[in-house]
């Protein structure tokens, strides 16, 4: 575990060693913003609505529900930016022999550098907090919600993170592995609506498959089983798949 963690707190500072770090941060704090603000102003619209006749309307769930669902379109160009230089940048500046033959095992490589991102990546999440704060301070939220909803979004922000280190360790090209990252994460995401326009059967079988489609009942306050261990396994197969690549190439070295 120590040599783990010495990787993963090596991969955590070689993002602020250069902007990259930064840039992510202040990109997903900014977005962020603009959501928060845009479902904050429709929360009160319906709210406003809601006390004219039209019933009682719950507007901090449905505004959160709403800025949690749309985290998920910045993880899907954010987390590639931070995973594309996992192992390409090591090839590049072949570092990656030294690692090699260091004495350290692939296991301990590939969950140093994993840990490494989802702490860069809970780093982004906790500036969010400030936002979910002032809800509290003026509002009186339900908690339950909102914690069940970052547990989801941590979920799939690590299979967005396990997945790009797959596609990293393929190349030692940054921006191939980021293209390559992202578009497969696209597909992913678009999965439960590329299901709507097929038949009952097949519908049901890739909206499982979808990403996102499993984040829906964290962001309403419900943790299912289901959900979790579709995420973990997704994650556990990504990091499989990485660590034949990784083996693959000790052996071609």
């Amino acid at each position: 575990m120590t040599n783990t963690f010495a990787i993963a707190g090596k991969e955590l500072r070689s993002y602020f060693a250069s902007p990259i770090g930064y840039v992510v941060i202040g990109m997903y704090a900014l977005v962020f913003g603009v959501f928060y603000a845009v479902g904050l102003d429709y929360g009160v619209r319906q709210s406003m609505q809601g006390g004219m006749g039209g019933g009682p309307v719950n507007v901090i769930g449905q505004m959160i529900r709403y800025v949690l669902m749309n985290l998920t379109v910045i993880n899907l160009l954010v987390v590639p930016l931070i995973t594309m230089r996992t192992y390409a940048e090591e090839k590049r500046s072949g570092t990656i022999e030294l690692l090699m033959t260091s004495p350290v095992t692939d296991f301990q490589i590939i969950a140093g550098k994993f840990v490494g991102a989802m702490l860069l990546y809970g780093a982004m999440l906790a500036i969010t907090f400030i936002h979910v704060a002032i809800l509290f301070v003026y509002g009186n939220p339900e908690w339950k919600p909102i914690v069940s909803g970052y547990l989801g979004l941590l979920l799939l922000g690590g299979c967005f993170v396990s997945l790009g280190l797959f596609f990293s360790s393929l190349t030692r090209n940054q921006i191939v592995a980021g293209i390559f990252t992202f578009a497969v994460l696209l597909l992913f995401y678009i999965l439960d609506w590329a299901g709507s326009l097929a038949g009952p059967s097949v519908e049901k079988v890739v909206s499982y498959l979808s990403l996102t489609s499993h984040l829906e009942d964290f962001v309403r306050g419900v943790i299912d089983s289901q959900h979790v261990i579709y995420y973990v396994s997704f994650i556990t197969f990504s990091l499989f798949i990485t660590a034949k690549a990784v083996d693959s190439e000790r052996w071609r070295g």
